[in-house]
Formats: C-alpha cells, structure tokens, sequence
C-alpha cells in the first residue's frame, strides 16, 4: 500500500519499521521540527526522524499541519491511506484526505483512556490490564470506530517503563495486521461504546504528577509506578523537593508509630515512610532536589538526617 507515516515519540518507531519490513510503499514520514535539547540547547530531531533518515523515507517536518505547502505536499504524493502513531492531532483536512482514510494505533483498549498519556494513567490508576488499539480517526479525540484490540496484563510491580516497552512491539503487530486486513477488504469498523464513568488520559502535568497523600497506600504506590521513569511522581516532604522512583507499602512494625496525619515523613528502622490515608508508604528510592537518586535508608542517614530527628 503506498502509505504517509505520521509519528513522533520512540512509541511509533517500531510501528514505522514494521510497514517498511511487510513491503508498503511509505511515501514519507512526517513527524515534529527538531527541538534544543541538552546543556548544549542543540537541535535534536524526533526518535522517528532518527528511525525514518536510518531507513532512507522522505522526511517531512512542517511547523503548521495546514500550511498550504504542506497540505500541497501530501496531495501530491496522494497516498491511500495515512497511519498515526504517537504525533499530535491532526485537521480534518490532513486526516480525512486518502481515499482509506487515516488510522491511529493507542496505547490503551479504547475507549477507556482516550487522551495524551494512556500508559501513565492506566498503571498510575491501578489496572491490572491494558493493551493496543487500531482505530480510523474521526473528528473528536480517539472516537473513531475501532479495528482491532491486543490486550496485556499490568503486573503489579511494573512502571509505566515496562508495560511502554512491551506495547511497543505490541502496537507493530497489531499494525501490521490491521494493514493487511484493510488491503483485504476484511478490516472491521465497530462503533465504540462509550460512557462518562470511563477513565482519560490527560497529558501529564507538573500538577497531576504529584502525590497524594490523602489518598490510600496503594493507590499512592500505584501513581508512583504509573509516573516512573518519566517525568516521575515527587512530593515536598520534610520541607525537600525530591522526585519519588520507588514505593511499597510498608511491610514493617507501624502499629506504634505516631503520626501527625498524611504526609507525615518518618525514618523507621532504616525504612523511610510517609503516612498517606490508611496506612504507611515506604519510599525505597527517592531523588531530592540537586542530589543523586538514593534509597530510603541512605536518605536517613544522609540528606534527610536531620529533619527526621527533629520531627520523630
């Protein structure tokens, strides 16, 4: 099929080396302008545009997706369909061009977690399961009638890293079917079923990043995972900034322990724990601000030594 690839993040390479390997005609990628990045502030292309120049594709980075020369560009390669992985939302004059439409492959089992972070808030919310999805691009926001599905379990120790991995290679093959049923003439395009009590997926702020103490020990460790490794939960404890990378509920002695209510950051039997709403957290690996990551104990006996002997 001769196809136009639109793709940004490290999420979509996979999926564009996927359909060079199955023999589809692509056309050209488009993915963002080159960004500063580093200490340096040098311009730094996409992971796609890395991916795209290794496999010698056209390459194609407008600033404004209805720039006319763009939109002039894409008619003249006049490809039959376009696939979106991991690239900001298109106009309905880029989206609704090919004759086979557009399709879209999510890192979610929509309609559950339509938004800009579904692997984040699907481990930051406790799901036991998630998956990918392939879906022809509608007008309003991860709406489109659905292709096909692969589900996966969420282990309950992994981050949003592990399962952002494994959906990866996930999303590449279920790509590459759903091409290969569309070139059929077999592809299905079921309706979702929606309602308002059905999880988003937000993009992934400074504010909706941080902890919650007042919300029980389990669902504080979950949005820890769900946050890690990037951008990472973190909190203010102790008067510090530090970002939180690993937590589980306490597993030591705390009937005894006094607390002052949730938020409360105690060094215990070399254990650092905060109290959150039902019972204590302990952070086994924590980064204050303009430090190293350490463990909890290295943070009771070094950067946090002090504070915690004042307000045992």
């Amino acid at each position: 099929m001769r196809l136009v690839f639109f793709g940004t993040a490290e999420f979509a390479v996979p999926c564009l080396e996927s359909l060079v390997k199955a023999g589809h005609t692509v056309l050209a990628v488009v993915t963002a302008p080159d960004k500063p990045a580093g200490r340096g502030y040098e311009l730094k292309g996409s992971p796609v545009k890395e991916a795209a120049l290794k496999l010698g594709l056209t390459l194609l980075q407008p600033e404004k997706l209805k720039a006319p020369d763009f939109l002039a560009q894409l008619a003249a390669l006049a490809p039959e369909l376009q696939v979106v992985v991991a690239f900001r939302m298109l106009p309905e004059v880029v989206w609704a061009a090919p004759p086979l439409g557009t399709l879209n492959v999510h890192g979610s089992l929509l309609p559950k977690y339509r938004g800009a972070a579904p692997i984040h808030w699907a481990v930051a919310l406790g799901e036991s399961e998630t998956g990918v999805t392939t879906f022809f691009l509608k007008h309003e926001v991860d709406t489109g009638d659905l292709i096909f599905q692969q589900r996966t379990p969420i282990g309950p120790a992994e981050t949003t890293g592990d399962v952002y991995n494994r959906l990866m290679a996930l999303g590449a093959a279920l790509l590459a079917k759903t091409l290969a049923a569309i070139e059929a003439g077999t592809a299905p395009a079921l309706p979702q079923v929606y309602s308002s009590d059905l999880p988003h997926a937000p993009k992934i702020t400074t504010e909706n990043s941080k902890a919650d103490f007042l919300k029980t020990a389990e669902e504080v460790r979950n949005h820890i995972r769900g946050m890690y490794p990037f951008p990472c939960a973190w909190a203010t404890l102790g008067g510090t900034y530090m970002k939180l990378h690993a937590a589980q509920v306490a597993a030591v002695d705390t009937d005894e322990l006094p607390h002052k209510g949730p938020g409360h950051l105690v060094g215990h039997q070399q254990h650092l724990l905060v109290r959150c709403a039902d019972t204590w957290l302990e952070l086994t690996e924590v980064q204050p601000e303009g430090k190293k990551r350490m463990s909890g104990a290295s943070y009771i006996n070094g950067a946090g030594r002090a504070y915690l002997l004042a307000n045992a």
